[in-house]
C-alpha cells in the first residue's frame, strides 16, 4: 500500500509533524524527518490493525443520524 504524507516544521515545537490525510488525517512527529516517518507507520498500522474479537460485540445495535 503506498501513503502519502505530509512532512512539516513546526516551529513552535521544534519537531517535524507527520500527517496522513489520506487516512482521516492520522498524525505523528519526531525530532528528525525519519523519526516523524517511523511514528506515523506506527500510527497507521495501529489504526490499520483489526480489532480483537473480545472487543467486538453481537448485540443488537441501534444506528441514528445527528444533524449538526
Amino acid at each position: 500500500m503506498i501513503i502519502r504524507a505530509i512532512l512539516e516544521w513546526d516551529e513552535e515545537a521544534q519537531s517535524y509533524a507527520a500527517t496522513c490525510p489520506e487516512l482521516n488525517f492520522v498524525a505523528s512527529c519526531g525530532d528528525t524527518q525519519e523519526e516523524a516517518i517511523a511514528n506515523l507507520q506506527d500510527a497507521i498500522l495501529l489504526m490499520l490493525e483489526p480489532l480483537p474479537d473480545h472487543l467486538l460485540t453481537t448485540k443488537p445495535s441501534k444506528i441514528v443520524e445527528l444533524v449538526i
